[in-house]
């Protein structure tokens, strides 16, 4: 049996997953769901996630944004965050930097994204930072 890949993903990714059902990132809800990758959250990103879900362009009702947490966060693992968040490249903006220190300390696999200030970092952290296009690409994500 293989062991699913521990993998944080950013909150746009996790966005156009689950709202555009139809979009390109669809396929990684089913990776998920088939637990061949193991999403990696934290109490700040979660929080992030649920901020932007409640954006007035998405016109998502509450009970909308619970169906949508729920198709996501039962397959997440928390990671609890030390006191000391662990340390991390210098990232231009101050908002990816939580993404940065859930992918040190839940020691993750992957940190997939399409933000350009995390994936300038992709050589500068423990973890290798891919595109979701990429990700998708690799072998048992199909």
């Amino acid at each position: 049996m293989t062991v699913a890949r521990r993998v944080v993903l950013d909150t746009n990714v996790v966005l156009s997953t689950l709202v555009f059902a139809q979009g390109p990132h669809a396929p990684l809800r089913r990776i998920w769901q088939r637990e061949k990758c193991l999403p990696l959250v934290s109490r700040a990103t979660t929080e992030e996630l649920l901020r932007v879900l409640g954006y007035p362009e998405f016109k998502l009702s509450a009970d909308e944004q619970g169906e949508l947490l729920a198709d996501y966060l039962p397959y997440c693992e928390t990671v609890h965050m030390p006191a000391r968040p662990p340390k991390t490249p210098v990232c231009r903006d101050p908002f990816d930097v939580p993404f940065l220190q859930l992918a040190v300390a839940g020691k993750a696999d992957y940190l997939v994204t399409g933000d350009r200030d995390l994936l300038v970092l992709a050589r500068r952290l423990s973890c290798p930072i891919v595109t979701p296009e990429k990700f998708l690409a690799m072998p048992g994500n199909n």
